[in-house]
């Protein structure tokens, strides 16, 4: 049987592939495996007698065995599709069996453990947002309490100066009211900053 007609039966065969049944389809397709493996092994020597004809006739002779090369390397190629549908085929088969066989219960582990993990993050991310406005809120009192302080000792500065003026102290006691009153403004000024820089800090690591 010459080369030509083996490719053509072999063609023919691969045409049966699609009708047949599961039981008999992995048969043909070994089968077909086999006679496509022995007309490749024909073609390597056939191309190692047609390297050994004379000059004349050896180009011909080389692209018949390319050529029928070729068609047996298609033919190789349609083999190996259909059998990767088949796979992907089965396998599409199979987990939609397992998917109809699976009973699915009210307390069935895989589907409330993503359920509860999810209720757990979304409760500790409401705690930390709680937990940011309370800190900001004490922050915002703090800060309400520092600017009162600080309407308090201007008052009291004032106050203070109305008192030394109509006493008549002396030129030294004043200063010394002026600067306890100007440390005591730094003493403020220092509070309301450590207090800003915790809120950001704060911030910053909760979010």
């Amino acid at each position: 049987m010459s080369h030509i007609r083996q490719i053509h039966d072999v063609q023919t065969s691969m045409g049966r592939l699609e009708m047949a049944d599961r039981d008999s389809v992995h048969l043909l397709e070994n089968e077909l495996q086999a006679r496509i493996d022995s007309i490749f092994s024909h073609l390597e020597r056939l191309e190692m007698l047609a390297s050994k004809e004379p000059p004349n006739r050896r180009q011909n002779a080389k692209l018949r065995v390319d050529q029928l090369k070729y068609d047996v390397q298609h033919l190789q190629t349609g083999l190996r599709n259909f059998q990767h549908r088949r796979y992907a085929r089965e396998a599409q088969e199979r987990e939609r069996e397992e998917l109809m066989a699976r009973t699915f219960t009210t307390n069935d582990a895989d589907t409330s453990i993503p359920i509860d993990e999810t209720l757990q993050f979304n409760s500790s991310l409401h705690n930390a947002h709680r937990g940011m406005d309370e800190l900001l809120g004490s922050g915002s009192s703090i800060l309400d309490g520092l600017r009162d302080q600080r309407g308090t000792l201007k008052g009291t500065h004032k106050k203070m100066l109305d008192v030394a003026n109509m006493l008549g102290l002396s030129n030294t006691v004043m200063r010394l009211i002026e600067k306890r009153a100007f440390q005591d403004k730094f003493i403020m000024i220092g509070g309301m900053l450590v207090t800003c820089v915790v809120m950001f800090l704060a911030v910053k690591y909760l979010s």
